[in-house]
């Protein structure tokens, strides 16, 4: 089987608007959680998120282009574009490329617009272009019209395992000789005022700020942002002299079978293990793990349990990027194999904001405050999201 690596990175996130932006933030351990300034957001009972700040899509996108383009599909323009860019491919990468992006709620801002202009404005009609502005698979086929993507090109949606799920499959169609390159990665756009009151109904959220396994955490913080990572078989890339990342050594992916909401079984253990498996990796060779991390005291404990099944009484150290950008749901997975990356090429841990005292029932080294210098070659990162369904990929420092 072919081996696969990642030769480019894209982003927009609360954060920052492109990759050096983020990284300097989880460098720092900065937090982009604040106030939601979205439209009748002073209705919610949650009035924090991770929002994507100063963003003009007229400054980015022909006028022409906008009444198609969602923000979720507009950060995935962004974030694709710079990771092509990074990458050095060609403006047209031809038949043997494509694109799997995750997403949750795809288009849902044109969702509640459209509801709002029928329900509450009365209008009779919308848009002819409301289905395939909103439609899941269009991030991704935007992408694959912008640069030339004539393989493979769907949505993957599985809540906050799209990202892991969509990587994790890109990865086994170049391993497969499917694909030689590969967009692959997640977006979302749910902080306006329907997503979030539909997430106060789940009683998961926090009222002040996100603060995985820490004590004193009440909730998750949802983000909005996209992550789009440049895969492709190692010998391609090499062919043409890129710089080479690393290496997409594993994935994994299980269902709980229990639960629709609650995390449970052993579901998470098994797919930490299965990446590992599939990297040919013993637990004692992972030097950091990107957790999944939500901030909620469920997930957050049973997150730790598995951890220590899989690696011992001294698990390698823990962080969650979600207390810097938030819970991006379909994206998230693509945003933390970013910090992983960091990880690796940077020889930096990326910390856990936000927490105020160690959560004893979690027993894990949680890195706080700024990143940890470490010297890691293979690194995991977790997505276990609501459905019970897992996915964890292991990444791998470039030789």
């Amino acid at each position: 089987m072919r081996r696969v690596v990642v030769t480019g990175l894209g982003t927009v996130n609360a954060l920052a608007h492109d990759l050096p932006g983020t990284l300097a933030a989880f460098r720092d351990g900065r937090c982009g959680i604040g106030p939601l300034t979205f439209r009748e957001a002073e209705r919610l009972s949650i009035r924090i998120g991770a929002e994507v700040r100063d963003w003009r899509p007229e400054e980015r996108f022909p006028a022409k282009d906008l009444p198609l383009l969602d923000r979720v599909t507009q950060y995935a323009l962004v974030a694709g574009a710079e990771a092509v860019a990074m990458a050095g491919l060609p403006a047209a990468i031809g038949p043997r490329g494509g694109a799997i992006l995750g997403t949750a709620a795809g288009g849902i801002g044109t969702w509640e617009d459209s509801y709002r202009a029928v329900y509450a404005e009365g209008r009779n009609r919308v848009s002819p272009l409301v289905v395939p502005r909103l439609m899941h698979n269009a991030p991704a086929a935007h992408l694959s019209m912008r640069h030339g993507l004539g393989g493979p090109v769907l949505a993957v949606s599985s809540a906050c395992a799209s990202a892991n799920h969509a990587i994790g499959l890109a990865f086994q169609l170049i391993r497969a000789g499917a694909a030689e390159v590969m967009l692959a990665g997640g977006t979302e756009a749910m902080l306006c005022f329907g997503g979030v009151k539909a997430w106060e109904g789940l009683r998961v959220l926090a009222p002040d700020a996100c603060r995985p396994f820490s004590l004193g955490r009440k909730g998750l913080v949802i983000g909005d942002g996209a992550g789009v990572l440049v895969l492709e078989a190692e010998d391609h890339a090499r062919a043409r002299g890129a710089r080479i990342l690393a290496e997409v050594a594993g994935f994994g992916m299980t269902a709980d079978a229990a639960d629709i909401v609650a995390p449970g079984g052993d579901g998470a253990v098994r797919a930490m293990r299965a990446a590992l498996a599939d990297a040919g990796l013993a637990p004692e060779e992972i030097g950091y793990v990107n957790a999944h991390g939500t901030g909620t005291l469920a997930n957050d404990r049973a997150e730790a349990v598995a951890i220590r099944e899989v690696f011992g009484p001294a698990p390698p150290p823990v962080s969650s990027t979600k207390a810097m950008h938030g819970h991006a749901i379909g994206a998230t997975g693509a945003l933390e194999a970013m910090a992983c990356i960091q990880a690796l090429t940077e020889s930096l841990l990326p910390p856990t904001a936000g927490v105020l005292a160690a959560d004893p029932d979690c027993g894990l080294d949680v890195v706080v405050g700024q990143a940890r210098p470490a010297q890691v070659t293979a690194v995991l990162s977790n997505a276990f999201a609501f459905g019970g369904l897992n996915a964890v990929l292991a990444f791998r420092r470039a030789d």
